[in-house]
């Protein structure tokens, strides 16, 4: 992957916010809104839900995907 990578930890997640870089369907900014716990308590969290702030649209994703310079910006752009 040619992409810069950015080091995100999934316990500083729960309502961070994140710019779209490709935005679609006019969804440009997201909240992280819930961490989605794994069956076994001794697991890593590997998925996260996100929220689009304009049309409040909720999908799961996985959290590393927000590491992806190329798919996600920090903070609110």
């Amino acid at each position: 992957m040619t992409s810069k990578q950015r080091i995100v930890t999934p316990k500083k997640l729960l309502l961070s916010k994140w710019t779209a870089v490709s935005p679609q369907r006019k969804e440009k900014h997201f909240i992280v809104t819930k961490l989605i716990l794994p069956e076994l308590a001794d697991q890593p969290v590997e998925y996260i839900e996100i929220e689009a702030v304009y049309s409040k649209r909720c999908q799961i994703i996985l959290w590393q995907q927000l590491n992806d310079t190329s798919l996600w910006q920090q903070g609110w752009q």
